[in-house]
């Protein structure tokens, strides 16, 4: 929109799109008066929120090579993501966790596009390039979300006609073939505002650092586009509805048997259209969204050699398992400003999501016969929700107190999936009670101090209910229909300071998980387990910081034209205790870092706006040591490759540099080096690509460990109309 607004609705909307600076990549914007929206459904300052929230704003994303959503949030030390192929992502935060290989459609950390359940909480097939902006709330700190909301909530924003450029074009190539392209543009006036945008790009198999070699099937594919479309009907009313899509093809799935033969396609896509209204004394107020997402995971998948037990055997030529998962859905969201200083919101959420598998398998001379069940049950589930969350200013609005609970009830019914002798019929129901509470203080005007305790849950799917599968390394799983849901709750203290040249925010937090839902081997030798609850709680504590520092002016320096800044973000887990670990090596939490930050000082001439403007910014990614069950095969003393043995991988740290420069008004030139220092790493997997390989050669399919790219070199230039 490039229009002068001055009514509340549109000036909401600007608040949400525009306002710039978070935490990470970009983070010149006030702390203290930088305008959020995902913990309340409605624009507040962030120092007000009773919770810790994280921003991306577009400007970070801008400054990013990232080429998806992963690679974004993980240079900006968000939390832990496990970065299985291009194509596959889990996530963890604050000790709660996303499924292992991208299966996931409800896991402990909720991912949102436009404030609406994404789909998968998968987040690698989702490009970058159309996103205005991410917010992240750290923890169950708001009752306007349901099942999942345990670790966070992790909210993509799409762009509108509001907050793109007019028209944009972005080309840049680097390493290993890699191309990226995008093209925008948007427009309106004071009725009616509009955007476009496409994007797409590729990569070649692309080579791991020092001692490492070209790694076979790491190359893939992405393509995608988004539409919005607003419509200010009068002062009180605004429609707007936004389309887009999302997919990464032929993206190798390598995996832990360093497969270098099986494939992946997996796409995203969604309709929203959100109404919003507002009385004329701003009493009352209104949000109604209608969605639809269309999520599809195809697996080309193929092991010609799988383990039994600590036999290698003959596998399958192919194994195909095609995944649909069908969402509509709506929320209401009424808000009452029900005296002085008081805010009511309440709530309504209903959703159908609808699942559907199917699975076909060919068999090599002497290997498995006949065809099994697919990765996931077939299902239905409804679900509804009401909620409310109240807040009360005192003290001249220095004192905030909010506090809320919500009603979730469901229904997941178990519909007929193929090559599942063993079904269980008919449905499971369930109702859950999440509640939160919490306060902030601006003790004074510098400094705002915070306080939160709340809960989650997540709700079993019909796979762990009821499955009976043989995954694609030849492992069997068995459901349990006794499981409850996993449930947690969180207590956290914090503070924001802002000071004229630097700000800084800290949170200490305790997150336990309780009756979360585990697989229970049967025995070292029967490569079979079944889902169970586990009876002993998952604890992770914490400490939390994030600060911007403009260098020049703390340090009085006389730059002129020329700016100076430094950023950090990071955590350190102090406690990340599993009390129901059955190694007897370590009851550390998995796949969960003990340590991580994102650290960065950025030098440069101007805002970038005009000819000449250039910075030069110099970032580091410092990834904290892990602990992994891995189910890769080594050659290696410790328990390997027949019995638990918890890993322990050592912290390391990953450098890249970047520079842009403005030719002129249009034209914007960059370059950059990822992993500067060509280092050998992965953030998940034990046995890399360097020799002597360490990975058990009887069990692998045509590689022998995975590491992550080396030095990865990028050219590019952005040119507006």
């Amino acid at each position: 929109m490039k229009n002068t607004i001055s009514h509340p609705v549109r000036l909401a909307v600007l608040a949400l799109l525009s306002f710039s600076g978070g935490e990470g990549m970009a983070q010149e914007a006030d702390a203290l008066t930088e305008i959020f929206v995902t913990a309340t459904a409605r624009p507040e300052e962030r120092s007000r929120i009773a919770a810790t929230t994280q921003v991306i704003d577009r400007a970070a994303i801008e400054r990013s090579t990232a080429k998806s959503v992963t690679d974004l949030l993980a240079e900006n030390a968000v939390g832990f993501f496990s970065e299985w192929t291009a194509a596959q992502t889990s996530i963890n935060i604050r000790g709660a966790t996303s499924d292992g290989q991208g299966r996931d459609y409800k896991g402990q950390v909720l991912v949102l596009v436009n404030g609406r359940r994404a789909g998968t909480a998968n987040i690698s097939k989702l490009s970058a390039n159309e996103v205005e902006r991410i917010e992240i709330v750290r923890g169950p700190a708001s009752v306007i979300y349901g099942s999942q909301n345990m670790g966070g909530v992790i909210n993509i924003i799409m762009k509108s006609g509001y907050s793109a450029p007019p028209t944009q074009a972005g080309l840049s190539v680097g390493s290993w073939g890699g191309v990226q392209a995008n093209a925008q543009t948007s427009g309106g006036n004071d009725r009616v505002d509009w955007y476009f945008g496409v994007s797409g790009g590729q990569r070649d198999d692309y080579e791991s650092g020092k001692g490492g070699g070209k790694l076979a099937n790491t190359g893939w594919e992405r393509r995608g586009f988004a539409g919005a479309l607003g419509f200010q009907v009068d002062d009180l009313n605004r429609v707007e509805l936004k389309l887009r899509t999302d997919g990464i093809y032929n993206a190798g799935f390598r995996g832990s048997g360093a497969n270098t033969i099986s494939k992946d396609d997996r796409t995203n896509a969604s309709a929203d259209l959100t109404y919003e209204r507002r009385t004329a004394d701003d009493r009352t107020s209104w949000m109604a969204q209608i969605y639809s997402v269309a999520d599809e995971d195809e697996f080309k998948w193929a092991s010609p050699v799988v383990r039994s037990g600590t036999r290698a055997t003959p596998g399958t030529a192919s194994d195909y398992n095609d995944r649909k998962l069908d969402i509509v859905g709506t929320r209401l969201q009424p808000r009452f400003k029900l005296g002085q200083g008081n805010d009511l919101l309440l709530g309504y959420d209903w959703e159908r999501s609808r699942l559907r598998s199917e699975r076909f398998r060919v068999a090599l001379p002497g290997g498995p016969a006949g065809q099994v069940a697919p990765y996931d049950n077939n299902q239905t589930e409804h679900v509804s929700a009401l909620y409310f969350e109240d807040s009360q200013k005192f003290f001249d609005d220095r004192v905030i107190v909010r506090g809320g609970a919500r009603r979730t009830s469901g229904r997941t019914s178990f519909d007929f999936t193929p090559n599942l002798p063993l079904q269980r019929s008919g449905s499971q129901s369930y109702d859950e009670t999440t509640w939160s509470t919490g306060a902030t203080w601006r003790a004074l005007d510098v400094l705002n101090l915070r306080t939160g305790i709340s809960t989650g849950f997540r709700a079993p799917t019909s796979t762990e209910l009821g499955s009976d599968f043989t995954a694609v390394g030849g492992g069997r799983s068995f459901g349990n229909p006794n499981l409850k849901a996993e449930s947690n709750r969180q207590i956290e203290f914090g503070g924001t300071l802002q000071m004229p040249a630097w700000s800084l925010d800290m949170a200490l937090f305790q997150n336990t998980i309780s009756d979360r839902i585990i697989t229970v081997s049967r025995g070292p030798t029967t490569n079979t387990s079944d889902y169970a609850n586990n009876a002993a709680d998952i604890v992770v504590r914490g400490l939390e910081a994030s600060a911007n520092v403009d260098l020049a002016k703390a340090l009085n320096l006389s730059t002129g034209a020329y700016n100076l800044h430094a950023y950090a973000n990071g955590y350190y887990n102090f406690t990340m205790r599993d009390r129901g670990a059955t190694a007897l090596d370590t009851d550390r939490v998995q796949r969960m870092y003990r340590y991580e930050g994102s650290l960065g000082l950025r030098y440069g001439r101007g805002a970038g706006a005009l000819p000449g403007d250039w910075t030069l910014q110099l970032g580091a990614l410092l990834r904290g040591p892990m602990w992994y069950d891995t189910e890769e095969a080594l050659l290696i003393p410790q328990g390997e490759p027949s019995s638990t043995f918890i890993h322990r991988k050592g912290a390391f740290t990953v450098w890249n540099l970047r520079g842009d420069y403005r030719i002129n008004q249009r034209v914007k030139m960059f370059a950059a080096v990822n992993n500067l220092f060509d280092l050998n790493r992965s953030p998940i997997f034990i046995a890399l690509d360097q020799k002597p390989c360490i990975a058990e050669p009887r069990f692998q399919n045509g590689g022998c460990g995975t590491s992550m790219p080396g030095r990865e070199l990028q050219v590019g230039m952005q040119v507006t109309f």
